[in-house]
């Protein structure tokens, strides 16, 4: 066997750069990058070096052969001929990793098959023995890749990749792969500062890994020091005496590193249920004496370090993929910049973060940024200096003034108003603020003189700004209206994160009472269906009655607040009355006319969820008796029914498809047939109400021929919703009189 070898080192996307630089730093040499991987030529020694010492490799891969190849047939002759006795031992087992098409291969599993069927076939002895396939641990891991007719094959030297470095048991919710951090921490610079003697704090460390990662690269321990087994363990052509030495030597570094007085290195994590899994992580890492973990809020945050020290903060806040995570990211990441600026003067900060818009809210410059890839998400390492002259917050004051007030120690007022200082805002964001408050001012005043808990206070007044802000008691409920396509989809990310900063200040609400959906014209039944699975429902009070809403698990909040006025009408007029409620949601219709002195009430909806949400409803008042809640589809249910009643509530949806129906209804095409359905259930002198909020809606000619119809949209229509004066559309229906 040749004494150099040409190897092939995988890596997570965005870390060729420095993969090759740590690759060339432990000895390879012609070093080449390519997507996710790079490639040089080494000894064994160097090979067994970087198995050891990679901090950033997923996988080490010795090179057998390269060829061309047309088919299959070509494939299976070419892997034949290699000496694969120099390989295994005929007993042995293997495991063969596929990756590329093409060339006649469509199917992975197909290669693979052809490339173990070859191995097997070259190391069949004549007495039967033969290799055996272990996926798991084998004694030889067998790569093939292929690349436009090109083949490569490879022995895996690392075994399982080399992120897993044994410390990591236990997991929190979306860990970085261990290399990805070390990468993380290498462009944060903390090889630099840790030779410096300075600090490291995560302050949302989850299980630790980058804890760990920057104690390993401070005490000069190789990577996989305690992997016991590897790729190579089982292959005949490994030179144990190197290895021996070479691990020897890496135990030597790890021994004397820890001997060094330890880093100071802490970990503070919101959530109590982690705190021990990082712990045991840290402590099968060996690194206990060096890392501490301790449980805190990201807004209490303060790194007290032995001999106030400086050196790096570095976390990966949460990236926010359920509905309504907008507005608690906005408030995590302005909490983080308020913290470095008040505790963490003279730092660096590294923020990695899926979510780099958000990162302009911490109110800090960033002076250098890398891309990344945390898997499939493209991610951004954003490098902070905290120091006055990077501010972005605050008074407009100078340089010279900020570092004062830096030198100077605060007053015991100057100090309590900090731990509340909040973001400025932008010249946009303080213009959404103004006008919220002014709409404040004027709907308050309405609101507590009509006992109304619930509304709108702000309907995209500004064009720019085109959010719907709906107060729920001490709740506040924003709607992001989709933007155009003429708009620059940063500009719109950015005014909503200006609305968000502005909504708690102005409107006197805590941040973490702020729900943020993204409101887009929906197919089907789509704006029903579940988004999250919070469960937290809220008690509200309207008209006398108690109603439940949810404020984050659907798009809608199981209150449609521009009816208000339809439904106390409805109250108003039930008494004595049966009323059929039909596309009836969560029947709060259905709840004021019982309130009102309903003989009974029927509620039609073919959503059985929004019935159990519509059950406890009546359940919350005490009206669980004398009425009905029936599970169909409208249509289907009014052509069975034989009943008549006196007041009739219709709010169907623009269009709906559902599995559970049959063919689509659609409230343009399908109004008149459904108005005629109804109107033969109307009891003699009785109302029926129909409303709908499609914006083209067109009332059918033919109806207001077969009935007497009134346009009552106007008096259906609160303050809150004035702007708008085309939320919605509402007729009244009456038989025609003889």
């Amino acid at each position: 066997m040749s004494d150099r070898y040409e190897l092939y080192l995988t890596c997570p996307k965005g870390l060729e750069g420095l993969l090759a630089e740590e690759a060339c730093g432990l000895g390879l040499e012609e070093t080449r990058e390519h997507t996710s991987a790079i490639r040089g030529t080494a000894d064994m020694e160097t090979a067994y070096r970087l198995c050891l010492w990679s901090r950033l490799a997923n996988r080490v891969l010795l090179v057998l052969k390269r060829f061309p190849m047309s088919n299959a047939d070509d494939l299976y002759e070419q892997v034949l001929h290699v000496d694969w006795q120099d390989h295994l031992e005929a007993d042995g087992s293997i495991a063969v990793e596929f990756s590329g098409h093409g060339s006649g291969i469509d199917n992975t599993h197909f290669g693979a098959l052809k490339v173990k069927d070859a191995i097997v076939d070259k190391l069949r002895t004549r007495d039967g023995l033969r290799p055996s396939v272990d996926k798991i641990n084998p004694d030889l891991r067998v790569h093939l890749r292929l690349d436009r007719g090109q083949a490569i094959l490879s022995l895996d030297l690392s075994g399982h990749s080399l992120h897993q470095r044994g410390y990591r048991l236990q997991q929190g919710a979306a860990p970085l792969k261990e290399n990805l951090a070390a990468a993380v921490l290498i462009r944060a610079g903390w090889p630099r500062i840790a030779a410096e003697g300075g600090a490291l704090a995560d302050p949302m460390c989850g299980v630790g890994t980058f804890l760990v990662e920057a104690g390993m690269i401070a005490a000069d321990i190789a990577p996989n020091l305690k992997r016991e087994r590897w790729g190579f363990s089982a292959w005949l052509g490994h030179v144990p005496a190197l290895w021996r030495k070479l691990h020897d030597e890496a135990l030597a570094r790890a021994e004397a590193g820890l001997a060094r007085p330890a880093s100071w290195i802490r970990g503070y994590e919101a959530d109590p249920r982690l705190i021990q899994p990082a712990r045991n992580n840290i402590e099968r890492a060996g690194l206990s004496d060096w890392i501490k973990v301790y449980q805190g809020e990201v807004g209490t945050f303060e790194p007290r370090t032995d001999q106030n020290q400086k050196g790096l903060v570095i976390c990966n806040p949460p990236y926010g993929e359920r509905l309504g995570d907008e507005a608690s990211l906005l408030y995590l990441y302005q909490n983080l910049g308020e913290r470095l600026r008040q505790a963490c003067m003279g730092w660096e900060a590294a923020v990695f973060t899926g979510a780099p818009d958000l990162g302009k809210r911490m109110g800090i410059r960033s002076h250098k940024q890398y891309a990344f890839w945390n898997g499939a998400l493209p991610c951004k390492l954003l490098l902070l200096k905290v120091q006055p002259d990077q501010f972005v917050t605050g008074e407009r004051r100078s340089p010279e003034q900020r570092q004062a007030d830096v030198e100077r120690p605060p007053t015991r007022d100057e100090s309590k108003s900090a731990a509340v200082e909040q973001a400025r805002l932008s010249e946009g964001g303080q213009m959404f603020a103004n006008r919220l408050q002014k709409n404040l001012k004027q709907l308050g005043k309405w609101a507590r003189r009509e006992a109304v808990e619930c509304y709108r206070v702000y309907d995209a007044d500004m064009p720019e700004y085109a959010l719907a802000v709906d107060l729920y008691r001490d709740w506040v409920h924003v709607q992001e209206y989709a933007a155009p396509k003429s708009i620059d989809p940063e500009k719109a990310s950015a005014r909503l994160f200006d609305a968000l900063a502005a909504i708690p200040q102005t409107l006197g609400i805590d941040k973490s009472r702020v729900v943020v959906k993204r409101r887009e014209r929906q197919s089907g039944t789509r704006q029903y269906e579940r988004q999250s699975a919070q469960g937290q429902f809220l008690e509200v009070n309207e008209g006398g009655v108690k109603l439940l809403v949810n404020l984050t698990d659907y798009l809608d909040t199981g209150l449609f607040l521009d009816h208000r006025p339809i439904r106390l009408r409805i109250q108003r007029e039930a008494e004595g009355k049966r009323f059929l409620n039909l596309f009836c949601y969560t029947a709060t219709a259905s709840v004021h006319a019982a309130k009102g002195g309903a003989r009974s009430t029927t509620s039609v909806d073919l959503s059985r969820t929004y019935l159990d949400w519509a059950r406890r409803n009546l359940s919350l008042n005490g009206f669980s008796d004398k009425n009905r809640l029936e599970q169909g589809d409208v249509m289907n249910w009014l052509r069975e029914c034989r009943e008549e009643y006196e007041l009739i509530f219709i709010d169907p949806p623009t269009f709906s498809n559902s599995k559970r129906m049959e063919g689509v209804f659609d409230v343009q095409r399908d109004q008149a047939e459904l108005i005629d359905l109804a109107m033969a259930r109307l009891a003699p002198g009785g109302v029926l109400y129909f409303s709908n909020n499609f914006r083209k809606f067109v009332l059918d000619e033919h109806i207001a021929q077969r009935y007497s119809v009134q346009d009552i949209s106007a008096q259906t229509i609160d303050p809150d919703f004035a702007r708008n004066d085309r939320i919605h559309r509402a007729w009244k229906i009456t038989p025609r009189q003889a």
